[in-house]
């Protein structure tokens, strides 16, 4: 596999967001795209197996059973692009079915070098498929794979799992809009999503019994740690998720168990913390059936089908650029 390596000013962009979110007066935060470096991305598949937490075990359900349905409906000849491959794990039932029809080039756009790695070694065994990886943000990883478009070539753009969910809802139609205006007419965007739940469901998806979540979050203040040269003691923070009702979301954050100072040189920053104050640092938006279509609609996409689970509420929804 021929992987795109990352720009070399990465640790500088990562430098000025840690600065600029850890000295917000209101809420402290970090983006969440930071928590999947190499050791975030390895908890992540953890996670993805934890009884807790059925989101994963959702869309490959949704995957396996209507692969041959998902590809039947996406205009060819087709190339495949993945915002956020992770393994590539659940990515095989769509690629199989592709391969079924036609030789098929896949583009992998991943942030994290050892996912793409992953990525590669997963899918490399199937027939009639070649593989080129994009270490990088998504939407600039989606305009170079356009940029290999062939005439009369149609886009299928994967953005699975449920990632839509870690926008809020106005940035979420504002990602969506922006992946449009990257694709043609015809071409599409298989989108899933995570639709509404308890909040005890939630909490337990959130916060499991074994600690990989907490794990996971607490890894971020060891990335700025590592790459960063600050001197976060982990022992004293606690992950924290919380479902927040009005915004149909579950929030995790990383709460400081005492007062503490944090030195931050990569960042040329210095940072207090009260006791109880907090990081937030992701949020995940669960949707209704309904939202999707039109959230797709304002977006300048045609909702297609939708495809739902019967034992995790989650969709996979074919959406077409118009």
């Amino acid at each position: 596999m021929l992987v795109h390596a990352i720009p070399t000013n990465v640790n500088y962009e990562f430098a000025a967001e840690v600065r600029d979110g850890l000295t917000r007066e209101a809420q402290k935060e970090l983006p969440s795209k930071y928590l999947y470096d190499d050791v975030g991305s390895a908890l992540f598949e953890v996670i993805s197996h934890l009884p807790e937490y059925g989101l994963t075990r959702a869309d490959e359900r949704l995957l396996r059973r209507h692969a041959g349905e998902i590809v039947d409906r996406v205009q060819g000849p087709v190339a495949v692009a993945e915002l956020g491959s992770g393994s590539g794990r659940k990515t095989r039932w769509l690629l199989e079915a592709f391969c079924r029809r036609q030789r098929v080039s896949y583009y992998p756009v991943e942030i994290s070098h050892s996912a793409l790695v992953m990525c590669e070694r997963e899918l490399s065994d199937i027939d009639a498929i070649s593989i080129v990886g994009f270490e990088r943000e998504y939407l600039d990883g989606l305009l170079e794979v356009a940029a290999y478009r062939k005439p009369g070539q149609y886009l299928c753009v994967l953005f699975l799992g449920s990632t839509i969910g870690n926008f809020d809802r106005t940035a979420g139609v504002k990602f969506l809009s922006e992946v449009r205006c990257i694709l043609r007419p015809g071409d599409s965007l298989l989108l899933g999503t995570d639709l509404e739940k308890s909040s005890s469901q939630l909490l337990r998806a959130y916060d499991d019994e074994l600690g990989v979540t907490a794990a996971f979050n607490l890894n971020l203040l060891a990335r700025i740690n590592r790459e960063l040269g600050a001197d976060f003691d982990l022992a004293g923070f606690q992950h924290v998720a919380r479902v927040n009702e009005e915004e149909r979301s579950v929030e995790m954050h990383l709460l400081s168990k005492r007062p503490q100072v944090v030195s931050v040189p990569g960042a040329e920053v210095v940072v207090e913390f009260r006791e109880g104050e907090t990081i937030w640092t992701e949020s995940s938006h669960k949707y209704s059936v309904d939202e999707i279509c039109a959230t797709a609609q304002q977006a300048g996409f045609r909702c297609e089908v939708q495809w739902m689970d019967d034992q995790w509420p989650f969709a996979e929804n074919l959406l077409v650029a118009e």
